[in-house]
């Protein structure tokens, strides 16, 4: 529960007990992420997508990171599959290698990047749609830590020494605060 992304799910859990499912997933498990999409948008369970499952398939991908990398291919993965995404973000995006994670594919309907650009490791800078017909960039927001350094005592030391700004925007509460506004602001609303 230290990182921001996955406290940011717990919210979406608790938020949204029905209609909603939320999970976070280490980057090195794409594959599997992809399979419980595709489980889940399968509405009727018979192994295979039927057009109006697709075109009903409202996804939405975060992560932080190569996590972030991860999300963009994953998107990229789903155009393939003709699986529309409603909204990516990055945060503090590293690409892996092999992937590209500037480019937000056209099946993605919107896209918001978060970076800070200090140190070592730090995010991609801008992000831009394949087809600007199609996919709205929300914006590319710049974090500088230098003024004003963000606490992140709960995490190693080793990243607070040797990925100091990459861990401060892991651990904003800014940051997260807008990731989350931005996911729950497409979101059907919940009954009281």
């Amino acid at each position: 529960m230290v990182h921001s992304a996955v406290q940011v799910a717990a919210h979406l859990r608790h938020d949204y007990p029905s209609g909603v499912y939320a999970e976070v997933l280490e980057n090195h498990r794409r594959e599997e992420a992809h399979a419980e999409i595709i489980r889940l948008v399968d509405t009727d369970h018979d192994g295979t997508l039927s057009a109006a499952e697709k075109k009903n398939a409202r996804i939405i991908l975060y992560g932080h990171s190569w996590g972030a990398s991860e999300a963009v291919t994953l998107a990229r993965q789903l155009e393939r599959e003709g699986i529309p995404v409603l909204l990516t973000i990055q945060v503090d995006s590293v690409s892996k290698r092999g992937e590209n994670d500037k480019v937000i594919p056209a099946n993605v309907a919107e896209a918001a990047n978060f970076y800070q650009l200090s140190g070592f490791l730090h995010g991609q800078p801008q992000i831009r749609a394949a087809d600007p017909a199609r996919t709205h960039i929300i914006g590319n927001f710049r974090f500088d830590y230098k003024a004003n350094p963000i606490d992140c005592k709960q995490y190693p030391w080793y990243d607070r020494l040797f990925m100091k700004s990459h861990t401060e925007i892991e651990c904003d509460p800014r940051v997260w605060t807008q990731v989350e506004s931005l996911i729950q602001s497409r979101l059907p609303r919940q009954h009281q």
